[in-house]
């Protein structure tokens, strides 16, 4: 079971960078194609566009039940607790720490800004990330061979990646997609980071 995100924010001492894969800014109607990022993340990765799921709207955030014109994916729908938290808890102050990440936007610019080959969920997918990781971040065996109970190891691949594009917001050498983001009525900025 997950430690509830209240816990990573109070962690002391705090954290520098937190690289989330959630939503963090929602759009208040349903927009074909999601927020402004999503679509800017999903013309970069090409054949792998569909790891970017739309965010909800923020009434299936805050009101606790699915909009019925929001029309999610099985794994939004299944990661909507886990969202509800995080919006609960963000506010504009928070993004100087907490950002939004995609594990496959990272393997686009762990691979030269070209996007993977293959689905994570093959076996020659696997492989391609795991050599992207271990080319880039020296030891990261360590995170790839853990064995945690109830974790598969395509999400700690996914974390590992992660790790990476956090490492690069904390130089400052990330890059925002969009360059420009839009704000949303709470006065987050709804942006991916790679």
């Amino acid at each position: 079971m997950m430690a509830p995100f209240t816990f990573v924010l109070d962690e002391r001492p705090s954290f520098s960078v937190i690289a989330l894969n959630a939503p963090i800014g929602y759009l208040d109607a349903n927009t074909l194609g999601g927020r402004t990022c999503d679509r800017a993340a999903r013309a970069l990765l090409g054949r792998r566009a569909s790891a970017v799921h739309n965010a909800p709207t923020r009434a299936s955030v805050e009101e606790g039940t699915v909009a019925s014109q929001d029309h999610l994916d099985a794994i939004t729908a299944t990661l909507l607790p886990r969202y509800r938290e995080v919006a609960a808890e963000m506010a504009p102050y928070r993004q100087r720490t907490v950002y939004e990440v995609n594990p496959e936007l990272t393997f686009y610019g762990l691979n030269d800004d070209v996007p993977l080959r293959w689905s994570k969920r093959s076996d020659a997918g696997r492989e391609e990330r795991r050599t992207l990781l271990r080319k880039n971040i020296p030891g990261i065996d360590r995170v790839l061979d853990t064995e945690l109970d109830g974790v598969p190891s395509s999400h700690l691949v996914d974390v590992a990646a992660m790790l990476w594009t956090a490492r690069r917001i904390s130089a400052r050498i990330a890059t925002r997609v969009p360059p420009d983001p839009e704000w949303d009525d709470e006065g987050l900025r709804m942006e991916i980071l790679r």
